[in-house]
């Protein structure tokens, strides 16, 4: 076997030693920048990669709105909602508004006159999205207006959404057709980067509508078929239980031609997924809604053991599901 080679002194690498300030990301098997002599995947790297890999399952969890949140992440192309501070605005700060997505994917957006729009729907860096999301709203309020926020690795103590929302503050989300929200109406053009990034995302995004009757239920057209998707707070073995004893019975349908076909696991919550007529409007989609909403509490509230049939269909259930995130 080879000698072990001696590990090499703080302060004889050659390499400047950074003292304070945030230690920069390098190679896994580089020296470390803090000076250290180890590489940097056996010191500093050892924190970030530690924070990278737990997981929130449920970031938005506490918030409220929680499902709706959800479904905004990962599910509606274009929407806003208006955000309560807990310490309130900042001054020369107007508004601060969360976008399911900005132009050129920018973590958020310091407008001319102040008002920020913080952006849902970009990657997580720390393994905590509420947290990565407070980190960039942070930086929002103080930046500069008429620039946008870059994104960073962020840091793994620092506070999470749940700490700067006021948590009694309503969450009420505006569902648009398009992305013309990003350009104010009292300006006079957008940017040609921006209004090419707009008619690039205006061009993918599917018509969403959200649901009035019931919560956090969201229709949605494409060329095929029309779905509903439903994101739902209840534990996912106490629903996939009621969703089974549904099934069995025939009672998941929410109108003629219409299927519950599975389910997406996202954030820490469920998201049944129905295929619907393509002739089946959002409008359509109210009434039997509502009325299969009465049903899932009746299913819910029950604690009886499943039948045969009703365990069969809950495997068929469980094989449908997707993980989203």
């Amino acid at each position: 076997m080879a000698k072990k080679r001696p590990q090499t002194k703080a302060g004889k690498t050659g390499q400047a030693q950074v003292t304070s300030g945030e230690i920069p990301v390098v190679g896994a098997r580089e020296p470390c920048p803090c000076g250290s002599g180890r590489r940097y995947k056996a010191c500093h790297g050892r924190t970030a990669s530690h924070a990278v890999t737990e997981l929130v399952q449920r970031p938005f969890e506490g918030l409220t709105g929680e499902c709706d949140w959800v479904a905004l992440r990962e599910l509606v192309p274009a929407a806003t909602v208006p955000l309560t501070l807990k310490d309130g605005l900042p001054e020369g700060v107007p508004s601060v508004t969360l976008a399911t997505v900005l132009p050129m994917a920018w973590p958020a957006l310091r407008r001319d006159d102040g008002s920020v729009l913080l952006a849902l729907q970009n990657d997580s860096t720390s393994g905590d999205l509420a947290r990565d999301l407070a980190d960039t709203l942070q930086r929002a309020l103080v930046a500069e207006p008429g620039t946008p926020v870059p994104g960073r690795r962020v840091p793994a103590e620092g506070p999470r959404l749940q700490d700067l929302l006021d948590a009694d503050a309503e969450f009420a989300p505006e569902v648009h057709s398009g992305f013309e929200f990003w350009i104010p109406q009292s300006s006079d053009g957008a940017d040609p980067e921006v209004a090419a990034s707009l008619e690039r995302a205006n061009a993918a995004a599917i018509p969403t509508v959200k649901l009035t009757g019931v919560d956090s239920a969201y229709w949605c057209e494409t060329p095929d078929k029309n779905h509903l998707r439903w994101v739902m707070p209840y534990p996912e073995e106490k629903l996939l239980d009621a969703l089974a004893r549904l099934q069995a019975a025939g009672g998941t349908s929410i109108g003629e031609e219409t299927r519950l076909v599975g389910s997406f696991r996202a954030h820490g919550l469920m998201v049944p997924v129905w295929d619907l007529p393509t002739s089946m409007t959002a409008e359509e989609c109210e009434k039997p809604a509502a009325e299969f909403a009465e049903r899932l509490a009746a299913a819910l509230a029950s604690d009886a053991p499943l039948t045969a049939e009703e365990r069969r269909a809950r495997g068929g259930l469980t094989n449908r599901q997707v993980t989203l995130s």
